[in-house]
Parts: C-alpha cells; sequence; structure tokens
C-alpha cells in the first residue's frame, strides 16, 4: 500500500511569519513546509502545486472554492512596521509610485488608501524585488516585508505605516494574509496543526528573536516587540469585518471580483 502523499503547505519567507510555523515539521508530520514570496505562493496555490498556503488576502478573493482553513493569520490592530510609503512629495500629490513586487495585498491596500481619502490615482511601476528604493525614480515607493523595517533613507514628504494608516480609517483591524486551501484537499487536521504552531510560536518569541534578529539588523527586543506589539495572529470577528470591508473597496477599485462571500469556520471565539 502506497504511503498517502504529504500536504504540501507554503509559507512566507519573512520574519512575520516565523511565529505561525514555529514547530510546524513536529506539528504537522503529513505536510511538506515550503517557503517562498507571497505572491509566488499564491500563484502556485493556484497551479496545484501547493495545497495550503498563507496567500495575501487579495489573493484569497479571485477563487471562489478557496476556503479559508485556520484561525491563524497575519494581521495588525495598529501601526504594522513592516508595510510603509516612503513618498518624496505630499501624500495629495504623488503622481508615481513603485510598487514592491512581493505582495499584491499591499499593492491594493495602498492604492484604496490613496484613492478613497486624497482621490490620488499614481501611475504605477514595478519595484524589483531586489532593487532599493533609491533605485525607483517614482515619487513614492512603496515597501514591505523586513526591508521596510530599515529606513530606505530620505528626505521624505511623508511616510506611512499602512497597517496604522488603514485601522485609523477604517477603525478596524487589517488582515494580511490566511491560511488557504484550494478544493479537493483533504486537510485531515492541519488546520488545528496550523493553530497550534501559532500558539507554541506566540509563547516562543523569545527564541524566535534569538534566531531572526541579527540577520535582520534588528536587535532582539525590536524583534520581540514587533511580533508581540505590531502583529496580531488571530483571525476574529473584528478582524474577518475589516477583510469584508477591504473586499469592498477592492471590487469598487477593479482589483477583486463582484460576488465573494467570505465565510469561514468558527471564528467566534477568536480574539
Amino acid at each position: 500500500m502506497n504511503p498517502r502523499p504529504k500536504i504540501r503547505v507554503g509559507a512566507v519567507n519573512y520574519l512575520n511569519t516565523k511565529p505561525l510555523i514555529y514547530n510546524f515539521a513536529k506539528l504537522a508530520p503529513n505536510a511538506e513546509l515550503v517557503l517562498d514570496l507571497p505572491s509566488r505562493l499564491a500563484d502556485d496555490l493556484a497551479a496545484g502545486r501547493l495545497d495550503v498556503a498563507l496567500i495575501p488576502c487579495i489573493e484569497f478573493f479571485h477563487d471562489p472554492t478557496y476556503s479559508i482553513v485556520s484561525d491563524a493569520c497575519i494581521a495588525c490592530r495598529g501601526p504594522v512596521l513592516s508595510v510603509k510609503l516612503f513618498s518624496r512629495n505630499p501624500i495629495e500629490r504623488i503622481e508615481s509610485l513603485a510598487l514592491d513586487e512581493g505582495s499584491r495585498t499591499s499593492v491594493a491596500l495602498v492604492r484604496i488608501l490613496l484613492k478613497e481619502r486624497f482621490g490620488v490615482e499614481p501611475r504605477l511601476e514595478p519595484l524589483p524585488i531586489g532593487a532599493s528604493a533609491a533605485d525607483a525614480k517614482t515619487d513614492a515607493v512603496l515597501l514591505i516585508g523586513d526591508r521596510a523595517m530599515r529606513s530606505p533613507g530620505g528626505p521624505f514628504a511623508a511616510v506611512w505605516d499602512l497597517g496604522d494608516e488603514w485601522c485609523r480609517w477604517a477603525e478596524l483591524p487589517f488582515v494580511f494574509a490566511m491560511w488557504t486551501a484550494r478544493a479537493g484537499v483533504e486537510l485531515g487536521d492541519l488546520g488545528e496543526a496550523l493553530s497550534q504552531a501559532r500558539d507554541a510560536g506566540l509563547a516562543h518569541l523569545d527564541q524566535i528573536a534569538e534566531v531572526e534578529a541579527a540577520p535582520l539588523g534588528l536587535s532582539r527586543p525590536e524583534c520581540v516587540s514587533y511580533l508581540r506589539d505590531n502583529l496580531y495572529f488571530y483571525l476574529g470577528p473584528r478582524e474577518l469585518r475589516g477583510l469584508e470591508l477591504f473586499y469592498r473597496h477592492a471590487r469598487k477599485l477593479g482589483l477583486a471580483p463582484a460576488g465573494v462571500e467570505l465565510g469561514c469556520f468558527d471564528c467566534e471565539n477568536a480574539g
């Protein structure tokens, strides 16, 4: 009898994901973990190369067969530190914007905030993965992930922490990514394992910081503070309301299709 194939699980290789995959191999022995960029994970999930992935929430909107499989997520209830807009002009005068290619959710978020708050719709240009903000000739640059936490050097007329800007404007949390499964995959107890990994990671933030801080140019206290104080890892009722609001605005700008229903497992007891 052939052994059952392992569930292929994709996660982001950023600091903000480390608490979600802590001790994952032990908690989910029936799964194989792949680390990659958010946008690539989404492409691999859509192509069937992954069974479950921590994908940007904007990607969830584009396939009605996807399902949320865990109450673990990457969200914020205030400043997030790792998603920032750096503008050489005042916000209302941004005419061109270079976009970090790492996350399509953050791209949609900055476009929504600029349009809804200032009526600004800048010309968009890609910022390649290996390029720096200094390489961009645009009025503004969107940076995400670990490099957004380090100042790219100025001068800048405005710097937006997009998590903070959303939470103040919407008065709801923002969900950047959640564990999503494609249709027809037998998950077994993977959803429970993902929640357990999150809980274990949050109980071991000091250990995570010990490994991750120095390569990122952060101190251990900075690393712990970011994971503990800037991120929120529970997909609860308020997070789902924030996700629904983001979807409505994304649909309004043509960044998401109509007719998406954000159904979920029982989140009522989360956060």
